[in-house]
This record gives C-alpha cells, sequence and structure tokens, in this order.
C-alpha cells in the first residue's frame, strides 16, 4: 500500500500545488481561465489524439465494455437521485448531484494517471468511458434536471442543449481524429507528430494543477455552503458505490459471456474511482443548480480519492 501511495503521490500533490498557489494568491485567479484554455484546447486534446492515434480505442468501445458502462451510469444516476432527492433538493438540483456522483475526472486527471500507473494500454478503456460520458450521462443528467422546471425548455431541449455542448467540446473531437488516423494507418510527418508530443506531455502537468486552482477559485468566491449532509453521501456515492457497482456489473457481465476482459474491467473500475469531474460545477451553474454544493463535492471526492483511489489501486492492479 505504500508503495502505491508513492505512486499515486505525484499526481494528487499536483492538484494540490495548484489549489495552495491559487489559494494564497501566487496564481492570480484571473490566470485561471487562461490556464484552463491551454489545457482544454491544446494539451488535452493533443494528449488524446496522441492516445487515440497509438491504441486501440475502438475496440474498446465494443460490446462489453459500452454495456456495463452505460448500465451502471443509469443505475448510479437513478440511485443518486433517488437517495438524495427531498424537499429542498428538487430534480435540478439532485440531477446534477447525481451527475457529480457518477461523472468521473476522467480527462482531466484519470488518463494521465492511469497511463502513468498502468502504461500507456490503459488509455484505450479510459478514452472510450470519456466518450460515452460527454455524450450519454451528461446529456441524460442535464435532461432530468429539467423534470422540474415549469416553462418551454423541457427535457428534450435540454438533451440537445447538451449534446451542443459535446460538439462544442474539443475534447471528443481530438479523440474521433486519433480514431481516424490509427484506423486509416496514416502516418503524421516527424515535426507535425513530435508537436503533437511536446503538447502532450504538457497535459498531465498542466490538468493536474489547473483542477487545483479551479477548485481553490470554487471554494473562495462561495457564498453559501450546503451542508455536510448533502455533500458526504455524493462523495461517498461517487468514491465508493460507483467503483464497486462497476466491478460487480464487470464481473457478471464477463461471467454470462460478454466480451470484457479483466485489464479493461480493471481500467474502468479504476476510472470509477476517480474524482468527480471538475466540470460539472460549470454545467450546474449554467443550469441554475446549487452549484456552491457540487464544487464542494468536487474538492471533497478530490482530496479523499487520494486514499480511496490509492486503496482500488492496490486491491486491482
Amino acid at each position: 500500500m505504500l508503495d502505491v501511495l508513492a505512486a499515486t503521490f505525484p499526481f494528487f500533490a499536483l492538484v494540490l500545488a495548484g489549489y495552495v498557489a491559487t489559494w494564497r494568491g501566487m496564481l492570480p485567479q484571473a490566470a485561471i481561465a487562461g490556464l484552463n484554455s491551454f489545457v482544454l484546447y491544446f494539451s488535452l486534446p493533443a494528449m488524446l489524439f496522441r492516445f487515440g492515434a497509438t491504441t486501440p480505442v475502438v475496440s474498446a468501445l465494443g460490446g462489453g465494455l459500452t454495456a456495463v458502462w452505460l448500465f451502471c451510469t443509469v443505475v448510479m444516476v437513478g440511485f443518486s437521485i433517488a437517495v438524495t432527492m427531498s424537499g429542498r433538493i428538487g430534480w435540478n438540483d439532485a440531477s446534477f448531484g447525481a451527475l457529480v456522483a457518477t461523472f468521473p475526472n476522467t480527462g482531466y486527471m484519470g488518463v494521465p494517471l492511469l497511463a502513468g500507473l498502468l502504461g500507456e494500454a490503459a488509455a484505450a478503456p479510459a478514452i472510450a468511458t470519456i466518450l460515452l460520458d460527454l455524450v450519454f450521462t451528461s446529456s441524460l443528467c442535464v435532461a432530468l434536471s429539467r423534470l422540474g422546471v415549469a416553462g418551454t425548455h423541457g427535457a428534450s431541449v435540454a438533451a440537445r442543449d447538451a449534446l451542443a455542448g459535446v460538439v462544442k467540446n474539443p475534447l471528443p473531437w481530438s479523440i474521433v481524429a486519433g480514431i481516424g488516423v490509427y484506423v486509416s494507418g496514416i502516418e503524421l510527418p516527424k515535426p507535425v507528430f513530435r508537436t503533437v508530443a511536446l503538447l502532450a506531455d504538457a497535459a498531465s502537468p498542466a490538468a493536474l494543477f489547473t483542477i487545483g486552482a479551479m477548485l481553490a477559485r470554487a471554494r473562495m468566491t462561495e457564498t453559501t455552503r450546503a451542508p455536510a449532509s448533502e455533500v458526504v453521501p455524493l462523495v461517498l456515492i461517487k468514491l465508493v458505490v460507483h467503483p464497486l457497482l462497476v466491478l460487480a456489473i464487470g464481473l457478471a457481465a464477463s461471467d454470462l459471456g460478454l466480451p470484457l476482459d479483466r485489464a479493461s474491467l480493471t481500467v474502468i473500475v479504476l476510472v470509477a474511482a476517480l474524482p468527480s469531474a471538475a466540470n460539472v460545477a460549470v454545467l450546474a451553474e449554467r443550469f441554475g443548480a446549487d452549484s456552491g454544493r457540487i464544487a464542494r463535492t468536487i474538492l471533497l471526492s478530490t482530496a479523499a480519492a487520494f486514499l480511496t483511489f490509492s486503496a482500488a489501486i492496490a486491491a486491482l492492479a
């Protein structure tokens, strides 16, 4: 276990560095948007493109992985809404609570972390879950969030808006472009691939540092603080229930004959064990949900994941 903590420590230390730098004023809050733009539009797309161009992402999407991940997503969303909905928490807040409890931070944290710990072969299943979460999970939860909102903007409109957001997101397109290069067998000119590689190598430290900066900014700018009783259950669902569910359903699917090898199952269980995705807070704010509750969930799940994710690695890898 100590060896695992030593292996995961540098990744979480970079998140902490970004948090401290912002909290102490060494990184101005105004600079975070530029840092995030570099990660979102340059380094992460380059990293995902490189993995897509060199790993069999299409085969990872086939059959068992997609079926297990989507089934677990539906169960997680339904369970989270059922557990957290109350007189104070309506469809909007419950749906975004379900999203933060179901959508792991795979892009900014998971791919570089898993590739660093398990090797580049782990990237393909992890990238496959990114595509599924961006297209299906976020659209489902945004659509559900509209069920309690009166007016002309119903669930179908919200789902279309969510899909439009996917279209504008550079991450899935960089994956698709990489898959196209892999499938076609095209070899990029060495100067071009070297440029992509330089940007891709910057993705891991820049993305992790940016996560910390964004979490610190959310903490510094929050006006109201959600009670722990509304945050801790979401953290436990994300870090404990989600990976255990994926493990149980994955083993059952494998026993039933679905094409899901143990290496891919290990990767998607570890993806499920990741903390909540930071971009959920942005979506929650856009659709009028309690973004403070979402931001606290992301912060606490990221802090707690140093121990829970390390335990998952020790148990599975």
